[in-house]
């Protein structure tokens, strides 16, 4: 299942968009944590900004609260997330460098993955660095 969401339908949140596959084989708890995260690395979550309720995230999703509430804990744990008395959870304001490090981990991980698949299937280095220059300049379009 597949679901994307606008959490701008809730009033005071900036959108955001949430993409949730369950059949991708990562936790539903931490497909939200990393796109939370990534959404302060990139910028369309900035310090400050309140993120949406556990009630409407999981209305908006169609998931379980407890998820959603799994996922919260964690990044306030992370230092991400900060409870705002009274209105909720907000990004906390220095959370953009652990964000942005967080970021550079997931790509790093996922690209160590990558190469190591290659080049166990045989391609070379050169075959490699052409379909990543292809690659990078057709998304850079």
């Amino acid at each position: 299942m597949y679901h994307i969401t606008n959490t701008l339908s809730q009033k005071g949140f900036q959108a955001m968009f949430f993409s949730i596959d369950s059949a991708n084989g990562v936790p539903i708890y931490e497909q939200l944590i990393r796109q939370v995260k990534l959404a302060v690395a990139d910028g369309v979550l900035s310090g400050g900004q309140m993120v949406p309720s556990v009630r409407h995230l999981a209305n908006e999703l169609a998931i379980n609260p407890n998820t959603i509430q799994r996922a919260y804990q964690q990044l306030q744990a992370d230092r991400v997330l900060e409870v705002v008395r009274g209105r909720g959870l907000a990004v906390r304001r220095d959370a953009l460098d652990r964000c942005t490090k967080a970021r550079n981990t997931l790509v790093a991980n996922a690209l160590e993955r990558l190469l190591a698949d290659a080049l166990a299937g045989g391609m070379s280095a050169g075959e490699l660095r052409t379909l990543f220059e292809q690659e990078l300049q057709r998304q850079s379009q």
